[in-house]
């Protein structure tokens, strides 16, 4: 089975073309990043924040003796939702039933040692200052640099305003003018739009004038530079000056460089000729797109289809337009922000706006709702294309929502809610249920006129989103409001839907008559319907109840005919039934048989991404082999399962899978460390809510070690390990990647090589925590029972400044109580 780390990796994207000059800013940077948490580049519009903060990531990632590992990108110029919810999207840290999400965020990057890239955070600085605030307050490892027109404002920001690119002195002449950054990106780009152009000793005064007259701003030279196939470095120079005598005598109010890039745009965009410029200000209502979606919105008599390649190389041509990649086989293309920004102005003088909005709305409710019919049927297409078309939607996620708010601005409740229902089918694989469960919530909240079909169909959506966020009060509502709609309307496609939610949360509560009742009327609600994959959902919500109720030859014959109804359908829903066949073969004593489906299960779920599915099927086969006495196999498929819940963020699959290790310790004759998580395991399942006591499977765990270990000392060990952080006890299960408890044998490798293969060298890892030394002072004073104030009158500060380094000791150590501290402290501060 391939491994299944892949949410680790970063994503910083790769560059677009050569990086020209800034070495010194990024020197400087790449070192103040060493002393600060929170870094803001801030400046106007085209100045470069972008380019620069992630050329900077990518310097200090991997560098010699830097403690970051990854480094991730969250591009906010088309969010308009909550930062954290973005933030969370982009690493793959997924919400957690009834847990504020920016809670569930910190939680998981507590201790990676990550940079966090926040680009264009000025349309919604204060949401993105909160989310900052409680990030650097309780992820001591994480640095966040921030791209911004202006200042985030929190504690602890340094502001660094980004310049334009050097140039040189007035009385500069020669050789001397082309070292200096502006004139080398101008020579650059020219070179890349005309091949051949070089500096000379002809062309270097004008470069220098042009690129003064630019004020050094990035953006405005590539502009120009891209004009060089045109037209003489003289010429453009000429231009631009007389397009900035125009300014001069018209609105002197914005920044002057502001000023400056205005004019170099205004300009760029007044030698377009009126087909370019027409297309290039329709081209803003996108995120991002290929051929096809830019053919089918922005052609019409003006521009014909066939007459849009054309002008979109012309305009890639002259650097308005950015090549950005392929998806599914298609050039993708999008608009730097600034170019955006300046095209909707021109969309609006235009009196186009609204209708090209709407059209890109309809183009991709159509993409969305063509891409749902044939995605849950038997038959045709092959699952490869299906695939594909489920790949390329994931590309499309940020015209999903342009699509969404347009609907939402114009009051299209109805067109909202189809988009809605045509997009669970990549929202649900991609773990997106809680932005599902909010663009539902909106339009069903909308007092406009809505097909009863299409409210049906929506409320079902909004049901099985509503299960798995575990909102059964939604459920019960949505689902029962659904199925009397489609009754009404005829719509059996949707009856079948509605029954099984119902049926399953039924089932989840325990009540099994009502869930067998629901169940098989939507089972043959489904059959009479010719909904084939409703069919195949329904089949397994049976097995799965038979299972509930021990009736497992009854299971098995469900989940047989489930599979048979799957096989040539969507094959997310293959994998689901293939996991559950894994758990029943578990359960009557099949092992072999149950590996076999939970990794044909696992195979699938990686195909499309579902990390949390995949962590599900590695945590079976552990399971299994553990049963086996296969304790190496066992180490590894609970390993990845394990580092997937954590780079995930799910505490509660955290919380199972150090229970699995506790047990895979008892089975190694690991006795303390078995103790130790079974005790970190019981202590995060509380956390979470979760009922206290302990279950079967700790309580087993505990008896091997009380056997060994005495039931004194086995008390004591697991009532340690309760004071473990969930990070701290991740780590101290798997060890480092190469030994510890992923290893067989009857102890970790060496000791004194893996800080985690015992936790008596905990100290060392809590004593390289950044404390200060007025925190190591205080954490002392809190070990000794002092409140708050007594700390300040000790230490002569205020009550609120002992507050405050209280807070900041909690969040470094990952505590949640001054017991922790004291009992860490008493284990691990030099008595004062």
């Amino acid at each position: 089975m391939q491994s299944a780390t892949a949410p680790l990796a970063g994503n910083l994207p790769a560059e677009p073309n050569s990086f020209i000059g800034r070495e010194r800013d990024l020197s400087e940077l790449a070192k103040l990043l060493g002393d600060v948490r929170a870094l803001t580049l801030s400046g106007p519009g085209g100045i470069g924040k972008t380019r620069l903060a992630v050329r900077l990531a990518r310097d200090v990632i991997g560098e010699a003796g830097a403690d970051l590992e990854e480094a991730w990108l969250v591009e906010l110029a088309d969010w308009h939702g909550p930062t954290a919810q973005l933030v969370a999207a982009t690493i793959g840290i997924l919400e957690e039933p009834g847990v504020p999400l920016p809670q569930t965020l910190a939680e998981a990057l507590r201790s990676r040692h990550m940079l966090l890239v926040l680009d264009t955070c000025e349309h919604q600085v204060s949401d993105c200052a909160t989310l900052v605030q409680l990030l650097l307050a309780r992820c001591p490892w994480l640095r966040i640099v921030a791209t911004s027109r202006e200042p985030l404002r929190v504690r602890g920001e340094t502001v660094w305003r980004v310049q334009p690119l050097d140039l040189p002195p007035d009385d500069a002449a020669g050789d001397e003018l082309a070292g200096h950054e502006a004139i080398r990106l101008f020579a650059a780009r020219a070179a890349g739009a005309r091949p051949g152009f070089a500096l000379t000793e002809q062309n270097l005064a004008s470069v220098a004038r042009l690129c003064r007259t630019l004020d050094g701003i990035p953006l405005g030279i590539e502009l120009s530079a891209a004009r060089v196939r045109a037209l003489s470095v003289d010429q453009i120079a000429d231009r631009l000056r007389d397009r900035f005598q125009l300014l001069d005598s018209g609105d002197r109010t914005a920044p002057p460089r502001q000023q400056t890039l205005r004019a170099t745009v205004d300009w760029s965009y007044e030698l377009l000729d009126g087909p370019e410029q027409m297309l290039l200000r329709r081209l803003a209502v996108f995120s991002g797109w290929n051929l096809d979606m830019a053919e089918q919105v922005c052609s019409d008599d003006a521009i014909p289809a066939d007459a849009v390649l054309d002008l979109l190389i012309s305009l890639i041509d002259k650097s308005l337009v950015v090549l950005d990649g392929e998806a599914a086989g298609d050039a993708r293309y999008r608009l730097l922000d600034t170019i955006r920004e300046y095209a909707v102005e021109r969309l609006v003088a235009a009196g186009e706006q609204s209708r090209l909005f709407l059209r890109h709305r309809d183009c991709v409710l159509a993409l969305v709702e063509q891409t749902a019919s044939g995605m849950f049927r038997r038959g045709d297409p092959p699952w490869p294309v299906r695939l594909a078309i489920f790949r390329r939607g994931i590309a499309e996620y940020g015209n999903f929502r342009i699509a969404l708010d347009t609907s939402l601005s114009h009051g299209h409740a109805d067109e909202g809610l189809r988009l809605c229902a045509g997009l669970l089918n990549m929202w649900v694989p991609h773990g997106d249920q809680r932005e599902a469960a909010t663009w539902f919530d909106r339009f069903l909240a909308q007092e406009a006129e809505v097909s009863p079909q299409v409210q049906a169909r929506a409320l079902a959506g909004r049901a099985s989103i509503a299960f798995d966020l575990q909102d059964y009060d939604v459920l019960l509502r949505s689902a029962q409001q659904s199925l009397e709609l489609s009754r009404a309307c005829g719509d059996d496609v949707t009856v079948p839907t509605a029954l099984r939610t119902l049926g399953q949360a039924a089932l989840r509560a325990g009540r099994f008559g009502d869930a067998i009742a629901l169940i098989d009327e939507a089972l043959a609600a489904a059959d009479a319907s010719g909904n084939d994959w409703e069919s195949g959902l329904t089949r397994a919500a049976q097995a799965a109840i038979a299972v509930r109720q021990g009736k497992l030859k009854s299971a098995q014959r469900a989940y047989e005919s489930a599979l048979d109804v799957l096989t040539d359908n969507n094959r997310w829903g293959l994998a689901q039934v293939l996991y559950g066949m894994g758990t029943l073969a578990r359960a009557r004593g099949d092992m072999e048989q149950a590996v076999r489906h939970f990794e044909e299960a696992a195979e699938i779920f990686r195909e499309l991404g579902a990390w949390l599915e995949i962590a599900r099927c590695l945590a079976g086969v552990g399971w299994v082999a553990l049963t086996r006495g296969d304790l190496d196999l066992a180490g590894a498929r609970l390993a990845e399962g394990l580092r997937l819940n954590q780079a995930c963020g799910q505490r509660l699959g955290m919380a199972r899978g150090l229970e699995a290790f506790a047990a895979l310790a008892a089975a190694r004759q690991q006795p303390e460390q078995a103790a130790r998580l079974a005790g970190a395991a019981c202590q995060l399942r509380e956390s979470l809510g979760q009922p206290t006591g302990i279950g079967s499977r700790i309580e087993a765990t505990l008896e091997v070690a009380r056997d060994l270990l005495g039931a004194s000392k086995a008390a004591a060990l697991f009532a340690e390990g309760r004071e473990m952080t969930a990070d701290d006890a991740v780590g101290y299960a798997l060890g480092s990647p190469d030994s510890g408890l992923g290893r067989s044998g009857s102890s970790p490798a060496d000791p004194a090589e893996h800080t985690w293969a015992d936790p008596a060298r905990l100290a060392a890892a809590r004593s390289s925590a950044p404390l200060t030394a007025r925190e190591h002072e205080i954490v002392l004073l809190i070990a000794r029972g002092l409140s708050n104030r007594q700390i300040a009158d000790e230490l002569i500060i205020s009550p609120a400044t002992a507050a405050r380094h209280v807070a900041n000791i909690l969040a470094k150590l990952g505590f949640s109580s001054r017991t922790q501290v004291a009992s860490w402290a008493a284990r691990h501060e030099p008595p004062s």
